[in-house]
């Protein structure tokens, strides 16, 4: 009896050292991911404000996407930057423009996405009901718009479900009635010009190679522009980190290359989002121009 009881203190220890073993290998793989992160962060930001030191060198502000390679403490980091009038302004796309965009990225019926579309401008149009004897009804009384993107979802219609499709092609930022092509992420033109993929990418390539006179007579002409917003101060900026274990965190933030004079910065950061992800090759991987970091930096190419 005492060698069984031995036996199972045995084998109740060893349950207890393997279940003790598996807690800490999984709180050591937690920590390394939240330390890759923060080290990825770091990177991202030091290779952002390098790319942005460019943009503002430039004697005219990009009206494509551009992307370079910034080796910043002796890593090599993707870093794309495209104007902000690529996207979908949610404060600026009239009815016809929103209505595509939720039927061909959101899923919705023709019918329920005019609908809504019509709903969505209805809903920046109005003007809050306020006390006309308060002190701030004059700021208070202002007529309504999106001030980020999560606002879709004060709009009736629009839950979690449709926001997560459309969230990535709109901007909260922009007040311009079109979409500019030569900036526009390869989601936002199929959202635009629906079925055909290998006509999307073949421009998308061409557009990055920086081919004169890209064709984009496939996208439709009430919704695009392809003459590109030059002169911009909005822009988007990704940059892709490459870590430890196969992972790359990508880091975006939107900028206004305004000066900031609170934090004495000759730009603004309005938003910034990051995803850690499995290491693929990325769509700007290839022909990137390089910024060597500290011997040079020249501007995006």
């Amino acid at each position: 009896m005492a060698l069984v009881a031995v036996l199972w203190i045995v084998a109740a220890l060893s349950l207890l050292a393997a279940g003790l073993s598996q807690t800490t290998r999984a709180q050591i793989d937690t920590a390394s991911v939240q330390r890759d992160a923060a080290v990825g962060q770091a990177l991202g930001d030091g290779a952002i404000h390098i790319a942005l030191q460019a943009l503002l060198a430039e004697a005219r502000r990009p009206a494509g996407v551009q992307t370079a390679s910034i080796v910043y403490q002796g890593v090599a980091i993707q870093v794309e930057a495209a104007p902000l009038d690529g996207l979908i302004s949610l404060n600026g796309a009239d009815v016809p423009l929103l209505a595509q965009m939720l039927h061909n990225a959101g899923g919705l019926a023709p019918g329920a996405a005019e609908a809504l579309a019509r709903q969505l401008v209805q809903w920046r149009g109005e003007r809050p009901p306020v006390d006309p004897t308060s002190p701030a009804a004059a700021a208070l009384s202002q007529q309504r718009r999106f001030e980020a993107p999560e606002d879709l979802m004060l709009v009736p219609g629009v839950d979690y479900t449709l926001y997560a499709r459309i969230a990535p092609l709109v901007s909260a930022d922009l007040s311009t009635g079109k979409v500019n092509a030569l900036a526009a992420p390869p989601d936002v033109l199929a959202a635009l010009a629906p079925g055909d993929p290998g006509r999307i990418a073949r421009f998308a390539a061409q557009r990055a190679a920086g081919q004169p006179g890209v064709d984009s007579s496939f996208l439709d002409g009430r919704f695009t522009t392809s003459s590109g917003g030059g002169g911009t101060e909005l822009y988007r900026l990704r940059a892709s980190v490459p870590l430890d274990a196969g992972r790359i965190l990508v880091l975006t933030r939107d900028v206004s290359l305004a000066t900031d004079p609170v934090h004495l910065l000759p730009w603004r950061f309005l938003r910034q989002s990051r995803q850690l992800l499995p290491r693929v090759l990325l769509p700007h991987d290839e022909g990137a121009a390089l910024i060597n970091v500290p011997h040079g930096c020249s501007t995006l190419q």
